[in-house]
C-alpha cells in the first residue's frame, strides 16, 4: 500500500460548495434533514452505480427544457420528496447537471463535517460489500480515523484493488497504482 498527499483540486470546489450548502440549509431550515440526507445518498449511489445517468448529466449539448423534464421523470421514478426533486431542477434550469454528483458529494461532505467526520472518498474496482466496508472502517480507525464517512465509487480502470483519499491523504492498493510504481521503477533501474 502506498500513502501520498495529493493535492485535492476541485472535489468539491467553489460552485458545488455554494449549491451543496444552499441544499443543506434548506433541508435543515424545512426540519426534513435526515430525509433529504438519505435521498442524496440514494441519488449519489444511482449516479455511481448508472454509466447512463453519468452520460446523460454529462450531455453538454442537451437544452434547459429537456434537462429539466428528464431530471423530474428521474426524481418522481426514484421516490425522492420535494426538496430533492425542486433542487435537482434548479441545478438542472442553471445548466450544471453535469455538477450535480460533485454537489451531491459536498452535501455528504458537509454533513460529515459538521458532526465532527471525515469524508473517505473510496474508489474500487468492484462496488465493495457489507463485509468489505466494515473491515476497511476498521482498518481506517487502525489508522487513526475513527469517524469516517465514506463515500464509494466504482473505477474499473483500477483493475482491482482500492484506493481511500482523505482530504490529501491518497492510500492506494489497486492494481493499476501497484503498476504505475513498478513501471516508474523499472524506469529507474534502466
Amino acid at each position: 500500500m502506498t500513502v501520498t498527499q495529493v493535492p485535492q483540486v476541485g472535489q468539491t470546489g467553489g460552485l458545488a460548495q455554494r449549491y451543496a450548502r444552499a441544499l443543506y440549509d434548506l433541508a435543515s431550515e424545512q426540519g426534513n434533514l435526515p430525509d433529504v440526507l438519505g435521498e442524496v445518498k440514494a441519488l449519489r449511489t444511482a449516479i455511481s452505480e448508472s454509466d447512463d445517468l453519468r452520460k446523460f448529466l454529462a450531455d453538454a449539448r442537451m437544452d434547459i427544457r429537456q434537462g429539466q423534464t428528464v431530471s423530474n421523470v428521474l426524481m418522481s421514478k426514484l421516490g425522492f420528496g420535494d426538496v430533492l426533486r425542486r433542487f435537482v431542477g434548479v441545478i438542472a434550469e442553471n445548466r450544471r447537471l453535469p455538477d450535480l454528483a460533485s454537489i451531491l458529494d459536498g452535501v455528504l461532505a458537509l454533513d460529515s463535517a459538521l458532526r465532527g467526520e471525515v469524508v473517505a472518498e473510496v474508489r474500487s474496482a468492484q462496488p465493495l460489500n457489507d463485509t468489505q466496508r466494515s473491515q476497511l472502517q476498521v482498518r481506517l480507525a487502525e489508522a487513526g480515523y475513527s469517524r469516517v464517512s465514506m463515500t464509494e465509487h466504482t473505477d474499473a480502470a483500477l483493475l482491482g484493488g482500492m484506493t481511500v483519499r482523505i482530504g490529501s491523504t491518497l492510500f492506494d492498493t489497486s492494481i493499476a497504482g501497484r503498476l504505475t510504481r513498478l513501471q516508474n521503477a523499472m524506469k529507474g533501474a534502466a
